[in-house]
């Protein structure tokens, strides 16, 4: 008989920080079931944005390999070299099809070596501006500052990375201002439910990373079992972020798995579900992008 396979969609993967084993990474995501990989088009910054888009066009259409599409955008870490030249590059691959989203860009407050507030509001406004001329969703990066270094709380002061998000994602990239485009994703979710009904007001879709998994993450267990069906997503945000039971080594897409069972555990459904649920979201807020995975004979 045929078995219809899980069909799962890893919504955030760094492929362009795999080597030489990139083709055999991406043959045990398909053979995993994960038929749709987010490229995302950050690199080590401006100069490599476009790496993410060219894995997607080298590897469209191969067999068993999932279908990738890519992004491209500025990290908050390197909010600094959003100059007008990296801009204007990061608007001319906006416009490639298979560039779907721009990202990851937001806030970082983290590391007392990212650049200053005002720097990284600056970059993040000015990429808002190219999602909005594209007509391109925002992947939305924000690494909370409760969580920083000494170093880093003493350079932030009492900036809030969350509140700062926000706060300029109400003034940037309200519907009006984006004119129209989908909000996007709120990529490794790590914010408290009340943060999460802010984003999801915003028009925000919350994708859940293999941190879901950790012993210590109950809290953000409580907000994955709270987010409406209709706005979840999963993701591995590879080669991070490794799932339990393989935390602490490189992670990669074919792990996205483990992070959607245990999402479907704290909601209640099979894994199946689950997988079927993140992979409709994906394709509603990229529309185009649905794959459809063949059947296995069993």
């Amino acid at each position: 008989m045929y078995v219809e396979p899980m069909h799962l969609t890893d919504s955030h993967a760094h492929l362009d920080m795999f080597g030489e084993d990139l083709p055999q990474v991406l043959a045990h995501a398909h053979a995993a079931g994960v038929h749709t990989i987010l490229a995302i088009g950050i690199g080590d910054g401006p100069h490599q944005m476009h790496r993410a888009l060219e894995i997607a066009r080298e590897f469209r259409g191969q067999p068993a390999t999932p279908a990738i599409y890519a992004s491209a955008g500025i990290h908050p870490q390197e909010a600094h070299q959003a100059t007008p030249g990296a801009l204007a590059r990061l608007g001319a691959l906006a416009q490639d099809p298979q560039c779907i989203a721009i990202g990851e860009i937001g806030l970082d407050y983290y590391h007392a070596d990212n650049p200053a507030v005002e720097i990284q509001h600056a970059a993040f406004a000015a990429q808002m501006k190219v999602a909005a001329a594209a007509h391109k969703p925002v992947l939305i990066h924000c690494r909370t500052s409760e969580l920083a270094t000494a170093e880093a709380r003493q350079k932030f002061g009492a900036a809030d990375a969350w509140e700062d998000l926000l706060e300029l994602l109400h003034a940037h990239w309200s519907e009006a201002e984006r004119g129209g485009a989908p909000a996007g994703i709120l990529h490794c979710f790590s914010g408290s439910i009340e943060q999460a009904r802010r984003s999801l007001d915003l028009g925000f879709y919350l994708s859940f990373a293999g941190n879901l998994t950790y012993p210590k993450a109950a809290a953000l267990r409580e907000v994955a079992a709270f987010a409406p069906a209709e706005r979840i997503l999963v993701e591995t945000d590879a080669p991070f972020l490794a799932p339990v039971p393989h935390r602490g080594q490189r992670n990669q897409p074919a792990l996205v798995a483990h992070t959607a069972q245990c999402m479907a555990g704290l909601r209640g459904i099979s894994a199946e579900e689950l997988a079927a649920l993140t992979s409709a979201n994906f394709t509603r807020l990229f529309p185009g992008t649905a794959a459809t995975p063949p059947a296995t004979l069993n």
